[in-house]
C-alpha cells in the first residue's frame, strides 16, 4: 500500500490522510478494510462531508480548498484500492495453504472404516451393458474427438443452415483459428460426426456403435449441457427397414430385461434419415412401469441413412444403404433403473454413487439382459 501521500494543506486535510493510512495498514481483512473505506470515502465519509461542506468555505479560499480536497480524493481512492489488492492477495495465499494435498502421500491400503470398495458408475455400467449386446450382434465401438468441425458435425449429415441446432443458443461453438476463412468448430451435439468419420475411413459393410459424449446449452432436471449418447451405423447391400426393428427389437427387450417388451416404430423426421423413425416402448404412465400399462414413451430415434449422406461420405448409395440410430445414455440408464433426475449423475455424491454404482467384478453380459 502506497504511504507516501503528498499533504495537501490545510491542518484538517493533513490529520485526515494520517488517519486514513494509518487505518488502511491496520485493516487486516477486507472486512476491516470496507469498513474504514466507507469510513473515509462513504456517503457519511470524513472526506465526503469536507467536500459537502466546501460550500460553506469563503469564496477567495474555496478554489484552493476544492483542489485540495480533490487532491486527497484521488490519493485515498488509490491508497484504498491498493491496500484491497494486498488483501485479496494474503487471502488467497492463506487459503491454497490450507487447501494444499501432499499428492506425495501414499494411497490407503485398505477403504476408510465403514466404507464399501469402489463401483462402476451407472453411465459406465450402461456403456459395457451396450457394448457387450450390440458386440453379440456384431457391431465394433468407433470413437472419435468431442471437438470437431461444423462439416462433420451439421454438413455431411445434410442439416441445412437454417436448422435451429445450428443456432448458437442451441450448440457450443469454439473461436475460429485465427485467419480462417473455415466455420467455427464445434463441441460435438452428438455422436454422428463418428459415423462420417467411419464412413469416410472404411469401405463398406460397416457395423459400429458410437458411444461417448455430447453437448448442449441446456441444463435442467432431465437435461444436461454434457451428456452421453450411443449412435449405431450399419452400411450394407440389401439392407431394409426389417434388418433395423430386428436389431432395436432385440436390444430393447434385452436392455431392459423384458422378453415381450412391446416395441412400436412411428414415422418421423430427421436430416440424415429417410425414412425416419421414432421408436417407442409400452409402460405405465401411471406407475411407470416398464412393459405394462397401455402408454408409450419415447426411446430414440431412428431411419435408414439418407442418400445425400451416403454421397458426402463417398458410398454409392445406388449400390449400398444401410440404417442408423442414436438415444441417450443417461435416459436410458434412468429408465432401467427409476431414477428421475439427471444431475446427481455428475454430483459426485457418495452416497448416491454407492446406492447406484455396479460391482466391478461383475462384468455385464448378454446373459444378464436376456
Amino acid at each position: 500500500m502506497p504511504t507516501d501521500l503528498a499533504p495537501p494543506p490545510g491542518d484538517d486535510l493533513d490529520a485526515l490522510r494520517r488517519d486514513a493510512v494509518s487505518e488502511l495498514a491496520a485493516a487486516a481483512d477486507l472486512r476491516a478494510w470496507d469498513a474504514a473505506r466507507v469510513g473515509l470515502l462513504g456517503k457519511s465519509g470524513r472526506l465526503t462531508a469536507l467536500l459537502k461542506g466546501l460550500g460553506a468555505a469563503p469564496p477567495e479560499e474555496r478554489k484552493a480548498r476544492g483542489a485540495a480536497l480533490n487532491r486527497l480524493k484521488g490519493e485515498l481512492e488509490a491508497a484504498v484500492e491498493a491496500r484491497r489488492g494486498e488483501l485479496e492477495a494474503a487471502a488467497l495465499d492463506a487459503r491454497l495453504a490450507s487447501e494444499r494435498l501432499d499428492v506425495t502421500l501414499p494411497p490407503r491400503p485398505h477403504p476408510p472404516a465403514g466404507a464399501e470398495a469402489g463401483g462402476v458408475h451407472p453411465i459406465s455400467r450402461t456403456v459395457e451393458e451396450l457394448t457387450a449386446i450390440f458386440g453379440a450382434m456384431g457391431f465394433s465401438v468407433a470413437e472419435g474427438p468431442d471437438i470437431d468441425s461444423d462439416w462433420h458435425n451439421f454438413g455431411a449429415l445434410n442439416i441445412p443452415e437454417h436448422h435451429p441446432a445450428r443456432q448458437d443458443h442451441d450448440t457450443f461453438y469454439l473461436p475460429a483459428s485465427p485467419g480462417s476463412n473455415e466455420r467455427r468448430p464445434v463441441l460435438r451435439t452428438h455422436t454422428s460426426p463418428v459415423q462420417i468419420r467411419t464412413m469416410l475411413s472404411q469401405e463398406p459393410p460397416i457395423r459400429v456403435i458410437v458411444p461417448g459424449r455430447t453437448f448442449r446449452a441446456d441444463h435442467d432436471a432431465t437435461h444436461s449441457p454434457m451428456f452421453h449418447q450411443v449412435e449405431g451405423l450399419v452400411i450394407d447391400r440389401a439392407i431394409t427397414l426389417g434388418h433395423l426393428k430386428g436389431c432395436l427389437i432385440d436390444f430393447l427387450r434385452a436392455f431392459f430385461g423384458i422378453g415381450d417388451l412391446p416395441v412400436r416404430f412411428r414415422a418421423s423426421y430427421f436430416p440424415f434419415t429417410e425414412p425416419s423413425m421414432e421408436v417407442d416402448i409400452g409402460w405405465s404412465r401411471k406407475t411407470g412401469e416398464l412393459g405394462k400399462g397401455g402408454d408409450w414413451l419415447e426411446i430414440l430415434g431412428s431411419g435408414m441413412v439418407h442418400p445425400r449422406v451416403l454421397s458426402n461420405c463417398g458410398i454409392d448409395p445406388r449400390e449400398w444403404q444401410g440404417f442408423a440410430f442414436g438415444m441417450g445414455i443417461e435416459r436410458i440408464t434412468m429408465l432401467k433403473h427409476g431414477m428421475n433426475d439427471l444431475r446427481p449423475f455428475y454430483e459426485g455424491d457418495f452416497r448416491w454413487l454407492r446406492h447406484n454404482a455396479s460391482s466391478p467384478l461383475a462384468p455385464p453380459s448378454l446373459a444378464e439382459g436376456v
